[in-house]
């Protein structure tokens, strides 16, 4: 595979897997592939700034599906993710630390700008998937970052990351919330940009998974928007937000097959294990009535 001839070329495709005969994937499956990696251990950040100009270039993969091979980078939804972080109502920000849930917000894809963003579709189980992103943070927050000033920058991107990864803090809960309100949005204006010839709906079962009251409220409202828009086309949606009927492309009125199904609810599921019962207090956190 030819390298990019230009430093803002698009990267190449990230392989998302491996076979029993090919070597494990590693960083620098991806680093081998550039025309100018980085030299490792610098004393300047600009080799891991370069790193990062990857997450402009690099499209959200799960939208290339359905045609959208110009959509949106994984930086263009990590920015509207730190934009949503500075809605959060002052009801909770005796609750939240808010430039905590920016700072999260930031960086928490930041990985993917070597491992690409892994879909459910693809074939990498989660804990490959977390292999392969936790490789990539040494990569860039110790290799990368460790010399430049004493390293502290790059220790605290790390543990914003892993604290995210690991989603044990009240703050972590609500940006995984907006994350998937982030993914809504962009169903929904994708759809809208297609002029009703194109159904998302798959991902609309993603705000089911949305814990906290306030971003409960927007994955509703969202909802709703997406209803009308329809509506508007003399359509309806339907059970698990399949448009009724045949005739858009995308889903075409029938259900996810089983194993994309399974693989979005494993893609989505939280670390069970790590938070363990934390559902119930970030539900209170974020504004959300407690279980019962």
């Amino acid at each position: 595979m030819s390298p990019p001839t230009a430093s803002n070329d698009p990267p190449p495709p990230v392989p998302s897997s491996t076979t029993a005969t090919s070597p494990q994937w590693s960083p620098q499956t991806i680093l081998s592939t550039l025309r100018h990696p980085p030299k490792p251990h610098p004393s300047s950040p600009l080799p891991f700034l370069h790193l990062l100009q990857r997450l402009k270039t690099t499209p959200r993969e799960g939208w290339r599906r359905f045609g959208l091979n110009s959509g949106e980078s994984i930086a263009d939804h990590m920015y509207r993710m730190a934009i949503l972080t500075l809605l959060i109502p002052p009801s909770l920000r005796t609750s939240l630390d808010t430039n905590k849930c920016t700072r999260l917000a930031i960086v928490h894809d930041m990985a993917e700008a070597l491992v690409g963003d892994i879909t459910p579709v693809d074939g990498v189980s989660k804990a490959e998937k977390r292999r392969r992103e936790g490789e990539t943070m040494t990569l860039l927050c110790e290799d990368l970052l460790g010399k430049y000033e004493g390293g502290q920058a790059g220790m605290e991107i790390k543990e914003l990351w892993w604290e995210y990864e690991d989603d044990l803090t009240e703050e972590a809960h609500f940006v995984h919330d907006v994350d998937k309100i982030e993914l809504l949005l962009q169903m929904v204006e994708y759809e809208r940009d297609a002029e009703g010839r194109l159904d998302l709906g798959e991902f609309a079962w993603v705000a089911g998974r949305v814990t906290g009251g306030i971003c409960r409220g927007w994955a509703s409202e969202i909802l709703k928007e997406r209803e009308e828009f329809w509506k508007g086309e003399g359509r309806d949606v339907g059970e698990g937000g399949k448009v009724v009927g045949g005739g858009v492309d995308g889903t075409n009125g029938s259900a996810p097959p089983e194993a994309l199904k399974k693989g979005l609810e494993e893609y989505y599921r939280k670390n069970e294990g790590r938070n363990g019962s934390a559902d119930a207090t970030a539900g209170q956190v974020n504004g959300a009535a407690p279980k019962s």
